[in-house]
């Protein structure tokens, strides 16, 4: 059961935080994406950390907000947004002829980051 965040919550949990890049994209994202802020706002050592088979079991592009792990590999080319990525994951990636963009990266093009399918 999906339990609801408020902005303001997610705003106390942003004070620990010290990468201001990490800052400023929960600040955008707090307008345009409450769910994907709540995500990123929770402690680092709980974001997800997904490998490419479970990834590859989704169909279409999805969104990530953590880490991508290099476990397994892709079947078709997927656009894999994600915080960060392994070096192995992004060669897989590479060689599966899919795409690895960050999440500050993508909210330039798609500030409100939609047409993802989001994992946890």
């Amino acid at each position: 059961m999906e339990i609801a965040i408020s902005k303001t919550k997610i705003e106390k949990r942003m004070r620990g935080k010290l990468d201001d890049e990490l800052i400023n994209a929960i600040v955008k994202l707090k307008k345009t994406n409450v769910e994907m802020a709540k995500e990123l706002a929770r402690p680092k050592r709980r974001w997800p950390s997904l490998n490419l088979k479970d990834i590859d079991m989704v169909k279409g592009d999805v969104l990530i907000a953590g880490k991508v792990l290099s476990a397994g590999d892709l079947s078709a080319p997927k656009k894999i947004v994600a915080w960060a990525a392994s070096d192995k994951a992004l060669a897989k990636i590479k060689d599966a002829k899919g795409t690895f963009v960050s999440i500050i990266e993508e909210m330039k093009t798609n500030p409100e980051l939609n047409g993802f399918n989001i994992l946890r």
